[in-house]
């Protein structure tokens, strides 16, 4: 028999328990500004300054944050199921390369990259970025960090896409459901047979079309499930 194709979209539930904050924290990062002021390209324009130094903090808190469990736990799936595991995640910062999964699919964008608006060349982003710095590309002082703020078209869709196109299994883990195209990847899976799973504390808003949930904290949801899969 076939190993399952198992594609799997992590959300910023995953995150929390490493201390990175979700958008409904209170006193978190997010709960000191409007989303419109530093995730749109319009409030880029507006306040550049304001955008850099969000994300110059964001940067700087994603690289004290360690791995847990649940990422630990998705890079041994990785590593040792038979069939294809593709992860997808929705967050932007890099737990799951520190928690060794080496294939991780940014469709949000990475804080740990910078972005030239001009020519779009990508470079490793330094701790504090400034504004106006130049692009070591095309010396164009256009650089901006490397996230997709609301408004603008996810990266790798046509990738994610084929890989659902061709899941047995489609897991969710740690994301709200309300946020697309990420929340219409459940109905994509359905569409094909998969089986659908969704691990969450509390219930996405898309929570009626999985097959199985398990909520929870994805630290022990996660190595659970993992080791369902790897035993057979």
């Amino acid at each position: 028999m076939t190993a399952p194709s198992i594609v799997i979209l992590t959300g910023a539930g995953i995150s929390a328990e490493s201390g990175l904050g979700t958008f409904r924290d209170e006193g978190g990062l997010w709960a000191q500004h409007r989303i419109e002021d530093v995730a749109t390209p319009e409030g880029f324009a507006r306040n550049p300054q304001l955008v850099v130094d969000f994300y110059n903090a964001r940067r700087a808190q994603a690289a004290e944050a360690s791995p847990n469990a649940a990422h630990r736990a998705l890079a041994q799936l990785q590593a040792e199921h038979a069939g294809s595991v593709t992860l997808v995640t929705q967050n932007v910062d890099d737990l799951h390369e520190k928690g060794g999964s080496t294939d991780v699919i940014h469709m949000h964008g990475a804080l740990n990259s910078a972005l030239c608006a001009t020519c779009e060349h990508r470079w490793p982003a330094p701790l504090a970025m400034s504004v106006g710095q130049d692009c070591p590309n095309c010396a164009g002082p256009t650089a901006r960090p490397d996230i997709v703020w609301f408004g603008e078209i996810p990266y790798h869709m046509e990738r994610i896409e084929r890989t659902l196109a061709n899941a047995d299994v489609f897991v969710a883990i740690g994301t709200s459901g309300n946020v697309y195209p990420a929340a219409g990847f459940v109905q994509m899976a359905r569409h094909v047979g998969a089986e659908t799973i969704e691990m969450n504390l509390e219930p996405g808003e898309n929570v009626g079309l999985f097959d199985d949930v398990r909520p929870g904290k994805a630290s022990e949801t996660v190595p659970n499930w993992v080791a369902e899969i790897l035993a057979g």
